[in-house]
């Protein structure tokens, strides 16, 4: 089954990582390699991502009048999207052990969701 794990960000993880040296970046770094590297190993990664910070948003409305966009930052978010892993595994309870294992669960949010296609999840 499927699974999209969400990683959430927020002002004190971000404020966390700025004011880390090169050093415990470089580790921080790693530390998601290493993870990437466990998970296509056990083909459990389809795709995972990092993601822009949030300044660099542009959210898009349609309507009668055309294409509307808005570029942030949005004062109004507490929380942001950080980054996702798309994962295939067996169960959600290894999704969730998976997810744990993400830095962010110790101090953020990481979502875990199984994915829907047109017909409904495949679970």
């Amino acid at each position: 089954m499927k699974y999209v794990v969400l990683i959430y960000g927020n002002p004190e993880s971000r404020q966390a990582w700025e004011g880390m040296s090169d050093e415990q970046r470089a580790a921080g770094l790693a530390y998601y390699q290493q993870l990437n590297d466990d998970l296509d190993a056990s083909g459990e990664r389809i795709v995972s991502e990092r993601l822009a910070f949030p300044e660099l948003t542009t959210r898009v409305r349609a309507g009668d009048g055309g294409t509307m966009t808005t570029d942030g930052p949005f004062a109004e978010a507490k929380e942001f999207l950080a980054g996702f892993y798309l994962l295939d595994c067996e169960s959600h309870e290894r999704a969730v052990e998976i997810a744990g294992r993400i830095p962010e669960a110790a101090f953020g949010v990481v979502e875990v969701r199984p994915v829907m296609g047109l017909h409904g999840p495949d679970l």
